[in-house]
Order: C-alpha cells, then sequence, then structure tokens
C-alpha cells in the first residue's frame, strides 16, 4: 500500500492547479496526482489540433508542472474510494491511503440517448483522450463534408479549425445564432458573421431530428425536414460531470450530477474530500443559481481555492461563484463574455441599465494591426454595480474580459469605473481618450449617476 498526505485524483487543468498550490501552501505535506491517462492534453488547445496545430503532440501538458514542483505522479485507473478508511484502489490493485482527497475527474462529452444514429461509423465526440481524437485526426483526410451540431464555444472552434483544412463544414445550431448562451444578440451576430465569411456554414433556429445513414453517417435529418449531407458528424452538445467514483463513495450530486460542494470546494458528506473543475457543483456569481458552466479558467480558481484550504480553511480564500468569463478567436478577431447576460438578466428579473461603445484597440487608428474594439456593460440599475461585459475586438480582448470580470469580482461599479486609471500604449491598447470600456461605463452612467 502507497500513502501519501494529499491525493488528487485527476490530472488534467484543475487536478494540477489543485496539487501545485496545496504543495505550495502546505511545503511540509506529501501530495500524489494520480491520472489515468499518458500523456494529457492541454483541454483548451483541443480544437486547435486540427487545424492551427497540426499535430497533437503541440498540445500536451507537460508532467514537469508536477514533478518539479516535488509532487508524485502515479498513471492508473482509480476504481473506488473508501472514505470511511481513506483508501482508494485502483483497476491494477493497488491501494493508496491519503488525508486530504482532491477529486478533478472532469467531464464527459454527451451523446444524447434520443439522438437516432448517434452510435453510427464516423460519429465523433470532443473526447479529452488523446487515442481518440488521434483517430478523429487520422480519418479526418477521409472526409469531405463534416456536420458540427452544436454552436457553443468548442462547436465553432472546432468548425474554424477544420474549415482551414479545405473541408465543407456545416454547424447546426438550435438558437437563433451560435454562442447565443453566452452572448446577447449583437455579439453573437458579429461572431456569426465572421465564421460565415470564413467558408463555415451555418444553420440555426433547427435543432437535429436524427443522424441519417445505414451503419455510417450520411448526413443529417433536421427538425424542420432539411437535410444537410456529410461524411461525418461531430457532436458538440455538452459535457456531464464524471462522477462515477464520487457517487460509488457514498458523496452527493446535485439535481445536474455534479459533486456538492461547498465554498472552500469541500464536500458536504466528509470535509477531507474535496471537488474542483468540472466534475464540482457551479453557482452563478450573480444568480446563485445552480448551472454547469465547464472551463479550465474555473477550474483553475476552485482548484486554488482547494488547496489553498486544504488543512486551514480561510474566510478569505473561498469561492464565491463562477463568473463564467468566456473568450474565443477565428483569426485576428477575439470576443469574450463575462458575468451575465443582458437576455439572461431580463429573464431572471434583475433590474439593470447597460452601456455600448465602439472604438479601437490601438492609438492612433492608423497603426498597423489596429482592429475595432466593441464594449457592452451590464450593470445594476439601483446601483450602478456591474453584473456583465461583453467584448467584440482584436487579439487583446481576451486580458480585456478578465479585466471586466476583476470588475465584477471585486463589486466595482459603474462609477469607480468612471474613476479609474488606466495605462495606455499606442501599440498596446485602446486610447486614453475613448477606451471602450469606460466610454461604455459613461454611457450606461446616463442611466444610473444622472437619472
Amino acid at each position: 500500500m502507497e500513502k501519501t498526505d494529499v491525493l488528487v485524483i485527476g490530472g488534467s487543468a484543475a487536478g494540477v492547479v489543485a496539487a501545485t498550490t496545496g504543495k505550495t501552501n502546505y511545503p511540509e505535506k506529501e501530495f500524489m496526482v494520480i491520472r489515468k491517462q499518458s500523456p494529457v492534453l492541454v483541454p483548451c488547445g483541443i480544437p486547435y489540433i486540427f487545424g492551427s496545430l497540426k499535430s497533437m503532440d503541440k498540445n500536451i501538458m507537460p508532467d514537469s508542472m508536477l514533478t518539479n514542483a516535488d509532487i508524485k505522479l502515479q498513471i492508473g485507473e482509480v476504481a473506488s474510494v473508501d472514505k470511511e478508511n481513506k483508501i482508494c484502489k485502483t483497476t491494477a490493485g493497488l491501494e493508496i491511503k491519503w488525508e486530504k482527497l482532491v477529486l478533478a475527474t472532469g467531464s464527459n462529452p454527451i451523446t444524447p440517448q434520443w439522438l437516432k444514429g448517434a452510435n453510427q461509423e464516423n460519429v465523433f465526440t470532443i473526447s479529452k483522450e488523446k487515442d481518440y481524437l488521434d483517430n478523429l485526426q487520422r480519418c479526418l483526410p477521409n472526409f469531405q463534408k463534416v456536420v458540427v451540431i452544436g454552436g457553443g464555444f468548442i462547436g465553432v472552434e472546432i468548425a474554424d479549425e477544420i474549415n482551414k483544412l479545405d473541408k465543407e463544414v456545416t454547424v447546426v445550431e438550435i438558437l437563433p445564432h451560435v454562442l447565443g448562451l453566452a452572448f446577447d444578440e449583437e455579439i453573437a451576430v458579429k461572431a456569426q458573421e465572421l465564421l460565415i465569411s470564413r467558408g463555415v456554414k451555418i444553420k440555426t433556429g433547427a435543432g437535429v431530428k436524427e443522424i441519417m445513414g445505414d451503419g455510417k453517417a450520411s448526413g443529417v435529418l433536421l427538425n424542420n425536414g432539411e437535410k444537410v449531407e456529410a461524411d461525418a458528424v461531430i457532436l458538440s452538445m455538452g459535457y456531464s460531470p464524471n462522477t462515477k467514483l464520487a457517487q460509488g463513495a457514498g458523496l452527493s450530486v446535485n439535481r445536474l450530477g455534479a459533486i456538492r460542494v461547498d465554498e472552500y470546494m469541500r464536500t458536504p458528506d466528509d470535509p477531507n474530500i474535496f471537488a474542483v473543475g468540472d466534475c464540482a457543483e457551479k453557482r452563478h456569481f450573480i444568480t446563485r443559481k445552480v448551472n454547469n458552466v465547464m472551463l479550465a479558467s474555473t477550474g483553475g480558481a476552485e482548484a486554488r481555492t482547494a488547496g489553498m484550504n486544504l488543512y486551514h480553511i480561510s474566510s478569505v480564500k473561498a469561492f464565491l461563484g463562477t463568473i463564467a468569463i468566456f473568450s474565443t478567436a477565428f483569426g485576428d478577431r477575439g470576443f469574450g463574455a463575462a458575468g451575465i447576460t443582458e437576455r439572461e438578466a431580463l429573464r431572471e428579473g434583475v433590474d439593470i441599465i447597460t452601456g455600448a461603445f465602439e472604438g479601437i484597440d490601438r492609438h492612433p487608428g492608423t497603426q498597423p494591426g489596429t482592429n475595432k474594439q466593441f464594449v457592452k456593460v451590464i450593470a445594476a440599475r439601483e446601483c450602478g454595480l456591474i453584473l456583465g461585459g461583453e467584448v467584440a475586438g482584436g487579439p487583446g480582448t481576451g486580458e480585456l474580459i478578465n479585466l471586466i470580470g476583476l470588475a465584477i469580482q471585486n463589486k466595482m461599479n459603474i462609477c469607480s469605473i468612471l474613476t479609474s486609471q488606466i495605462g495606455t500604449h499606442p501599440l498596446l491598447t485602446a486610447p486614453p481618450t475613448a477606451y471602450p470600456f469606460i466610454k461604455a461605463a459613461e454611457v450606461a452612467s446616463r442611466k444610473f449617476c444622472h437619472q
């Protein structure tokens, strides 16, 4: 039997961060990470192995992140967790004794049981397992027409990357626009139009009734009766929390199937067991409702929280809900969202004001590489609290939406944005005279500070 002070099950982003943060905070403790796969893929980089990277080997998470931090790495599949005796067993018969356990078991791609034809040949999901994706990559040269079912982030990223291989790619999305859950209409339309201009075909407002074929996929039949031919179909219809081990150990899950946790990422059934990442329960930072937002960045924040609180709870080091900071890019155009959208706020009965502004991301506008930058701010009408934001712009979009996310998390209001100090540079940022985030807040302030 092996022994360790802290055992982390799962070696993707959340597992690595939980282990390394824990070791930093408790250097006297022994840490072990056990994972099924070797090597492990960088999860957010998976769509780009097909086009931009062209190789799976360029998207590998290095083991040195753990070994250089004096964390033991064990390759194996955990078969069971005995929380009473604090022992886990692997399929190979290895037993590991632990004091603290962190579950970072991730999620699995969804293949809907109702979808006729989903189990045929040439129907794929976006798995996170290297062997599975290696097979998909080997098969791609044999396909000319590819249908992607699902217009969320992974679906549109996969579509854009496969489109670079001179394939005929069609995205099917039941909502009126792709990325329609993360963005309000004005941003979603910009992203959709850009994808179409890059050669991706998009069919929205109609769901898939079945995948056609006789043992091998030949196309999809939409709910409106339209047929779309395909040599291969890729399902990008979401992920479900991987909680088989947790439930086998007697840990409770919520209505969405995620492991229940508190603000320190501890399971309520056992304070010595934590859960982080896609397998762990999420609550919206604004509405406090349970949701299933699955992001490596969110998992990283949860993992840091768990790592810091393994042995000593700190009330100032708690995870208070997911802000859901999304970003993506097609070519040199980026799209980002954080917090609540206007559509979601109205649905939830939140009284809001909004402000939007379109400027540029460098100055003067004659600088090479300058992009338009559109920023939308959503705030509470009664106090001006920043509740959400959306950005469409150039390569700096990802960092700007992170800034907006920090404003939401730290409960800044419209007036604090208007009086904030920023650093600008012609080659790096929007101009100080018309910084789009501040200008969008200024537009919103006319509905708040002067009402």
